[in-house]
């Protein structure tokens, strides 16, 4: 386990060599406190409860992971994990993992990864658009005209997810006001549902290497993100999973009264259940 704590997406990788000795010879030894200060709280990814640190310095680089005062287990276990361990926890939608990415590292990259999925996400109604509409004229406002298409899929795209996330604030307002008017809590769950959204980057292999189990793939690919997006509410708020449910129940109707709205408009615009069907056909 590196030294800096909290100094990165993820403490550095762990020594256990080091840590075990924390429980030996450190008489004499006086412990310092990690980065962590008193204002700042991580959580324990076993229990939820809040702790003050993740692990205590010795001297001699030997370190000690903290144990929780409630639960009797180490605050984080996934210091000393290696990244790829982690991803494959998250995948695997496991509520410890979730945490230990949520509460204890610095992940300042959400709206990038949004502004990605959302990309890809217009990417494949695009690709969908123009291969329904295939037309072979080289034309310069053929060519311009395809251009706005993405553009529109894109804008399409992000109403929809805006959408889907209001579903869900609402809900969770009505349901819990005095958790979720909490600024805190609000920022912290938008993070976390950009965050739990990552699964969308499966969408542009699905599209690259098309074959006969695409439309089954695009389906499966909207089930991960749905439970990945239900997780991490679950997680943040500490709520119970039929609360989750019905807050991800109520985006999907949300979203759907928007898909519908466009659909009355005219718009072609490609959305999921429009792809699919014409995949199947």
């Amino acid at each position: 386990m590196g030294t800096g704590g909290r100094s990165g997406l993820r403490p550095g990788k762990g020594n256990a060599e080091g840590v075990a000795a924390g429980q030996g010879s450190t008489d004499g030894v006086a412990a310092t406190p990690t980065a962590a200060s008193a204002s700042c709280q991580y959580r324990c990814i076993e229990c939820n409860q809040e702790a003050k640190e993740l692990y205590r310095d010795y001297n001699h680089g030997v370190l000690k992971i903290t144990i929780c005062k409630s639960c009797q287990k180490p605050v984080d276990k996934y210091i000393e994990y290696d990244p790829v361990i982690i991803l494959i926890n998250a995948i695997l939608c496991k509520a410890q993992a979730y945490r230990h990415i949520l509460f204890n590292t610095k992940i300042n990259m959400h709206g990038k990864l949004c502004i990605f999925c959302l990309l890809c996400e217009a990417y494949l109604r695009w690709w969908q658009l123009q291969d329904s509409n295939q037309n072979l004229d080289p034309d310069d406002f053929i060519r311009y005209a395809k251009e706005w298409d993405f553009y529109r899929m894109f804008a399409i795209a992000s109403l929809e997810q805006a959408a889907f996330f209001t579903g869900i604030f609402t809900f969770l307002w009505l349901e819990r006001p005095m958790t979720a008017n909490k600024k805190h809590n609000f920022i912290l769950l938008l993070k976390a549902l950009l965050l739990s959204s990552y699964g969308k980057l499966l969408l542009i292999p699905a599209v690259i290497w098309e074959h006969d189990y695409t439309p089954l793939c695009l389906r499966l690919i909207k089930v991960f993100v749905l439970t990945s997006n239900f997780q991490a509410i679950r997680v943040t708020l500490n709520i119970s999973r039929k609360l989750s449910f019905l807050a991800i129940l109520s985006g999907l109707l949300l979203e759907s009264a928007m898909v519908y709205f466009f659909q009355r408009m005219e718009w072609d615009m490609g959305s999921d259940c429009t792809i699919y069907k014409s995949q199947d056909l």
